[in-house]
């Protein structure tokens, strides 16, 4: 399995169109078959980061989702909302492999 993080700049003024953005994006990461971990949005601290996380099996699942981006009219919409809203100032994204389990739980894991 292969997780996303993602960390954006937002313009504070507009955290209500970068929360509407990230519901977008939600549904349609879990439509293309990863799963969405959800946004975290300001609330205490720095009131211009935000972030993402979600995740899928393999990295070749992942480039293929992100294959399919240019062609979803859907995907293609949720870009075009965070373009015109001007809400994302700037981002990061970085890969990690997630741990989901404790020690005691690791023998029920298959890696």
């Amino acid at each position: 399995m292969v997780t996303c993080f993602l960390k954006y700049i937002i313009d504070p003024d507009k955290v209500d169109e970068f929360t509407h953005y990230g519901r977008l994006w939600i549904d349609l990461v879990n439509k293309m078959g990863g799963l969405h971990h959800g946004y975290l949005i300001p609330h205490e601290g720095p009131n211009n980061i935000g972030y993402a996380t979600f995740s899928f099996p393999s990295l070749a699942e992942y480039e293929a989702y992100r294959n399919k981006i240019p062609g979803c009219k859907d995907c293609q919409a949720a870009l075009k909302y965070s373009r015109e809203a001007k809400c994302i100032l700037s981002f990061e994204r970085s890969f990690c492999k997630p741990i989901f389990a404790g020690i005691e739980d690791k023998a029920k894991l298959f890696y």
